[in-house]
């Protein structure tokens, strides 16, 4: 006699898929030690250079030595006798001379002489007390001889440029700083000690 059952089987084509494949991961990167210990020495390196030739800089910029400036007038002065060279050539020799004064102006008292035309620089200079009435007239006389031989085609002989230079070195003489007051010597001092008595031998 058969049995009835309520039992059913599953269907073979029923059963869940549990094999399927999976995607394929990236390869993991695995950090190198060795690849920062060499960065790190790298940079050691790259710094010390830098320190090293930083220090070197720096003793070089020490031991250069410091050139003084020149004093305005002493500089005139070297250029108005450069300026002798040029007697020979009238209008070369009046340009260098009135330019030398000029800019000994500008730079012994701050004023813009190179920027003015003479008739300019010789009606502001009348309203400063920067020269005294003498000087002020000679430098005007000096700068008009000056302008006939440059703009006017004057060519003077060499006892008038000779003047011209002596009055220009002049002006920078009357006007240079004076010297600086030297320092008065230390007192010797005085000592303590005395002479010895001497006493003339007793007479027998």
């Amino acid at each position: 006699m058969a049995v009835a059952t309520n039992l059913i089987l599953p269907s073979p084509a029923a059963a869940p898929v549990t094999n399927s494949l999976r995607d394929i991961k990236p390869p993991v990167v695995i950090p190198n030690a060795w690849l920062w210990v060499a960065w790190i020495v790298v940079a050691l390196v790259v710094a010390a250079l830098a320190f090293w030739a930083w220090t070197r800089w720096q003793k070089r910029r020490a031991e250069v030595p410091v050139v003084p400036d020149i004093p305005p007038h002493v500089r005139a002065k070297q250029k108005l006798q450069e300026a002798l060279a040029l007697i020979g050539q009238p209008r070369e020799f009046c340009i260098l001379v009135s330019d030398t004064l000029r800019w000994y102006l500008e730079e012994r008292f701050d004023f813009h002489a190179p920027e003015r035309t003479t008739e300019e620089f010789l009606h502001e200079l009348q309203g400063t007390r920067l020269l005294t009435p003498d000087q002020k007239t000679s430098l005007g006389e000096f700068l008009n001889r000056c302008d006939l031989v440059k703009f006017a085609k004057y060519e003077p002989g060499e006892p008038e440029l000779r003047d011209l230079h002596d009055s220009a070195l002049r002006l920078v003489e009357e006007t240079e700083p004076p010297p600086p007051a030297a320092a008065p010597a230390p007192d010797a001092p005085h000592s303590t000690l005395h002479a010895p008595d001497v006493h003339p031998p007793a007479l027998p």
